[in-house]
């Protein structure tokens, strides 16, 4: 069985950062690829981040130049730095292994 667990959400201010974080357990071994998805209430779950073995990152067009994703591979850990927030960023953010193991999600809420 594999686990993903999330951490790092909350609650910051317009222009403020959070630095989420998820770390995995369990049978695997190894995720070719691990990445963060969000989901606001009425929209459907979106991709935000990936980022495989070998390093290469994928961002929406929506977070580029402010998210950075990042992986520790000796750790199971994947990170996803969130700076210059905007309220579109609410959502609960979800952490992703190989497009198909799913975390509980993290709120992070962009409000003044």
């Amino acid at each position: 069985q594999v686990q993903l667990v999330e951490s790092g959400g909350g609650l910051v201010q317009p222009g403020g950062s959070l630095r989420l974080s998820c770390a995995a357990s369990g049978s695997i071994s190894r995720f070719y690829a691990m990445g963060w998805y969000r989901q606001a209430p009425g929209n459907e779950r979106e991709l935000v981040a990936v980022i495989t073995n070998g390093g290469s990152t994928n961002y929406a067009d929506s977070v580029k130049g402010r998210f950075t994703i990042s992986r520790d591979n000796a750790k199971r850990t994947v990170y996803l730095q969130m700076n210059n927030l905007k309220p579109e960023d609410t959502a609960v953010y979800y952490c992703n292994g190989n497009y198909a193991y799913w975390g509980q999600g993290t709120q992070v809420t962009v409000s003044s």
